[in-house]
């Protein structure tokens, strides 16, 4: 299994070396295609972390002589083929589920590797992203801009029931992309829920989907437009490069777009936060049990310190999303608009099994730099503006429009 690099554009201090997915619903962000980037912060580099164990009263050992004696019985009763593989599978799978958590999950090898795969923005699938909201359900985190997702009409917030004709009741984000990855050029047929009562049959086409991480564009007004659609590996690199554009050409207001971004690697939203802020401050806080278990700090040259700027979120940005959203507001350099953003307040480690699989654990909280954990809440716009979708199929992004204008007026 190969997990995400930890190689950067300039060199880190070792103590830089954490790689988090801030992902969305159970951050599970998974896209669609099979993209599992919003199943939280995701810490690698676990002894770098000052942690203590809040288990206080669990056992150091389970008793496994009840699932021993269910597995006798199935061995000897069960009328049909047993798979040892997936046998143990779903013991560790229902060990993490059973932690209550839904961005605590057991990867398999073969989920492992379609989640490196998808952090690195090329996967084959509808170009979505999963999650789970407080009730259990499968719901779409953010369909991707130009993408089959998005061109079949499936939007934030719609709850997957049925997919392929099957239930999507109780399962995991990980079945579910599961489900609805496959070849390019085959269908998935999804039956979701919108608003709480319209059912909507879509019938989705696969393809190959590549998605490079930040794009950006020269705005009439001379204002810059960077759009990063995730935070994986080669987002500081690219980041770091437009903001130097930027800064060549003289603009005079940067929209940063982080709409639908369902998040990614944890080092990746510092180092694009820093390019803001002078080194030093704070861009979140880690809490496990209530304490303070460490503080991320901005970093490097703020190429863009001082030029006015506009945050644009809604309800598909999380997890990595919102911590640079949320740190450029508190420390007073950027104001957001557009609408509330998803709420993915937790972090989580990957811990490798030792046969390829994985489990992603939740080890701790996020905070602001004003000491808000925005789990399931989401960070409110300072000028909210409504998505208007008649507006945006003839051509005109309204919520860009007015963060442009916004600025245009400074």
């Amino acid at each position: 299994m190969q997990l995400p690099k930890t190689t950067h554009s300039k060199p880190r201090r070792k103590s830089q070396i954490v790689k988090t997915l801030g992902y969305s619903v159970t951050a599970g962000l998974i896209f669609l295609g099979g993209f599992g980037i919003g199943n939280g912060t995701i810490v690698i580099n676990k002894d770098q972390l000052l942690r203590r164990s809040i288990q206080k009263n669990s056992p150091n050992n389970l008793d496994y002589s009840s699932v021993e004696k269910v597995y006798d019985t199935l061995r000897k009763e069960y009328d049909g083929q047993l798979d040892t593989e997936k046998l143990l599978d779903g013991i560790k799978s229902g060990l993490a589920s059973a932690a209550g958590d839904p961005y605590t999950e057991y990867l398999n090898s073969k989920a492992t590797s379609e989640f490196n795969e998808q952090l690195n923005g090329t996967f084959s699938g509808i170009g979505a992203e999963l999650g789970k909201d407080d009730k259990g359900n499968i719901v779409v985190i953010a369909p991707i801009s130009g993408f089959p997702a998005e061109k079949a009409g499936l939007r934030p917030r719609d709850v997957v029931i049925e997919i392929n004709g099957e239930s999507a009741q109780g399962i995991s984000i990980t079945d579910a992309v599961s489900k609805i990855r496959g070849e390019k050029g085959t269908t998935v047929k999804l039956k979701i829920v919108r608003n709480k009562t319209e059912q909507i049959d879509l019938d989705i086409i696969r393809d190959t989907i590549t998605i490079p991480s930040v794009e950006s564009k020269i705005l009439d007004g001379n204002i810059g437009y960077m759009k990063i659609s995730r935070f994986g590996d080669d987002t500081s690199e690219l980041a770091n490069k437009v903001a130097r554009e930027f800064k060549d050409k003289g603009v005079k207001g940067v929209v940063l777009d982080v709409r639908g971004n369902p998040g990614g690697l944890l080092d990746s939203s510092v180092s694009v936060s820093s390019l803001w802020l002078a080194p030093g401050k704070t861009v979140l806080d880690e809490k496990r049990d209530g304490l303070v278990t460490r503080t991320f700090k901005s970093q490097d040259t703020p190429v863009l310190a001082g030029i006015p700027t506009v945050v644009l979120i809604d309800e598909g940005s999380a997890s990595a999303s919102e911590i640079t959203a949320g740190a450029l507001h508190d420390n007073g350099v950027a104001k957001l608009f557009g609408e509330k953003s998803f709420g993915k307040g937790s972090v989580q480690q990957l811990e490798q099994l030792g046969d390829g699989s994985v489990l992603k654990v939740t080890i701790a909280k996020w905070f602001t730099p004003n000491g808000v954990n925005i789990n399931k809440d989401g960070i409110k716009p300072d000028t909210e503006v409504k998505y208007d979708d008649a507006k945006f199929k003839s051509g005109i992004d309204n919520q860009l429009e007015s963060a442009k204008a916004s600025l245009m007026t400074n």
